[in-house]
């Protein structure tokens, strides 16, 4: 605070609303009812409530179009999957898919995914956290906008479990060095699957994004990273 105004929050994100179809439209009408939630910040979630039952529960922040979490989730019924986007023609689409795959172990929130780590997620409940092709914000003046940052890393560490997963994966070497140097700096709360200071090889489980798919056309070389918490 410097002018008796406080600052304002820097976001990872930028809402870029976009058109919604036809059918994106009545899947907000007709499926966020049923499969998104609706949250009040400061207000923790009843995990087993929403889902039913007390299954592990996974997290992917930033689903884009929701193709990959929606596999995911259909390839493992017995965890239940939790979905941040806040794209809306996004979470349109993912909604289509979870009614065409018929998905009862999925949900979805239109939030930030920080304030969401900070506040609506009760220590320890989290089986892993994915963080899939984040926007690598590649201009130096945007780099404070990066997602992944040791306030990050502390809020992750509290919402995952021990023994629980974190998995980043990007095409953008400058980010995967810089990612690397964040969750290294933090050997008290995760061990690197891989070793230290080493990218993990790419976990058959996770699906290819658009994202993904678009780096390599671009010939960009793809780096995950794996971390278990301590």
């Amino acid at each position: 605070m410097t002018d008796g105004r406080p600052r304002r929050a820097i976001r990872s994100f930028v809402r870029r609303e976009g058109r919604l179809t036809a059918a994106q439209g009545r899947a907000f009408t007709e499926l966020w009812p049923r499969f998104g939630l609706d949250w009040t910040p400061g207000a923790p979630f009843d995990l087993a409530a929403l889902f039913g039952n007390d299954r592990p529960v996974v997290l992917e922040i930033g689903f884009g179009n929701g193709e990959s979490l929606a596999t995911m989730a259909e390839r493992d019924p017995e965890r239940n999957w939790l979905g941040i986007e806040v794209h809306r023609p996004g979470i349109g689409h993912l909604l289509l898919e979870i009614e065409r795959r018929g998905l009862s172990n999925l949900r979805l929130l239109c939030q930030d995914a920080v304030e969401v780590l900070r506040s609506g997620i009760v220590p320890g409940a989290l089986d892993a956290v994915y963080l899939f092709f984040p926007d690598p914000w590649p201009k130096k003046r945007h780099h404070k906008r990066r997602i992944l940052t040791q306030e990050l890393v502390e809020l992750l560490a509290r919402a995952i479990r021990p023994g629980g997963i974190f998995h980043t994966a990007t095409d953008w070497a400058p980010y995967a060095e810089q990612m690397l140097r964040v969750l290294e700096g933090a050997p008290h709360l995760f061990e690197n699957t891989a070793g230290p200071g080493a990218y993990a090889p790419r976990p058959a489980s996770r699906p290819p994004t658009k994202f993904e798919r678009r780096g390599e056309r671009l010939g960009h070389p793809v780096v995950d990273l794996v971390y278990r918490r301590r």
